[in-house]
């Protein structure tokens, strides 16, 4: 797959069938955009591609975060190129294309920048200028200039709208084992691993840290079931997300203790996939007590591996 990170780099592409959303998290209703777009490529002769930003337009409106992300860019690119995508137009959402006119955005972006024969879009797609243009403007427009418009109805679950915002607030809210139903995948937090307390060692249970990402979605505070994936390994292990409060104040922080493994993690990268939330993080009295409950998380862990080895 062919990643244009600015509209400068595409110059003189083949035709194209493009999907068009900004796919933050490429769930399942996202997938189905994108596999679509694929099949209809490969049927005419065209190249597939995925027209998205690299960044929330509702955070360059706002001026700030507002929005969280729940894909990493190269995780969100990566699972974009293993559905069998040509290109990726991921560029910046800046105050040219906030401003847009809705019929520019399709003649000079669509049309001219990508060569566009048909795309494929949710029914709840809107860009331009405050977001006037829609699904239909497309429909009318592709009418007119011979273009192909295939509008997705909503994507449902289980009775659930399938989208980026839900499955935001099933992470905050602690639900991670729900993610693997909406998004086909676990959700996972990656990162380096830093220095921490080195408490953990000292009473048998030695972690790895990663930092939170502030720009990245998470989940409340509390204990969960996990796997470390660690050079292409994946291995069962149990995570606590929080500040620690029993042995001091720390800064929110992910610490995974990785089962029946003995290799010294400093400065390697790792991703944390979440399966299950056991508790919520709490105070103990005391390091000893705390030592008690992080023995019985264990126990709670294994068995939950146990149950579920191979499942995923």
């Amino acid at each position: 797959m062919k990643i244009f990170n600015t509209l400068e780099e595409i110059d003189n592409i083949e035709e194209t069938v493009v999907a068009l959303g900004n796919f933050d998290g490429v769930h399942k209703g996202h997938q189905q955009i994108i596999l679509r777009t694929v099949k209809s490529a490969e049927a005419a002769g065209l190249k597939s591609a995925v027209f998205t930003f690299s960044n929330h337009p509702k955070n360059l409106m706002a001026g700030k975060t507002v929005v969280k992300n729940i894909l990493y860019p190269e995780e969100k690119a990566s699972i974009i190129e293993k559905l069998g995508v040509d290109y990726m137009f991921n560029i910046p959402f800046d105050e040219s294309i906030l401003t847009m006119d809705p019929i520019d955005f399709i003649e000079h972006l669509l049309l001219e920048k990508f060569h566009m024969r048909q795309a494929y879009c949710g029914f709840n797609y809107h860009f331009g200028y405050k977001a006037s243009g829609t699904a239909e403007t497309l429909m009318k427009e592709g009418m007119k200039r011979g273009f192909g418009i295939h509008i997705q109805e909503p994507f449902k679950i289980d009775g659930n709208l399938v989208s980026s915002t839900f499955i935001r607030k099933l992470i905050q809210n602690g639900q991670v084992d729900q993610c693997m139903k909406y998004m086909g995948r676990l959700y996972s937090i990656g990162g380096e691993v830093v220095v921490g307390n080195k408490l953990g060692r000292t009473i048998g249970f030695p972690t790895s840290n990663i930092m939170i990402d502030e720009t990245m979605v998470t989940p409340p505070n509390g204990v969960y079931v996990t796997y470390c994936v660690y050079n292409g390994v994946r291995y069962p292990s149990i995570t606590n997300v929080g500040v620690k409060p029993t042995i001091g104040t720390y800064h929110k922080n992910v610490e995974t203790h990785i089962f029946n493994f003995d290799k010294e993690l400093y400065g390697k990268m790792i991703r944390v996939e979440f399966l299950q939330k056991t508790r919520d993080e709490q105070k103990f009295e005391s390091v000893e007590a705390l030592s008690r409950q992080i023995t019985d998380d264990c126990i709670t862990a294994r068995s939950f591996h146990r149950r579920i080895a191979g499942t995923y």
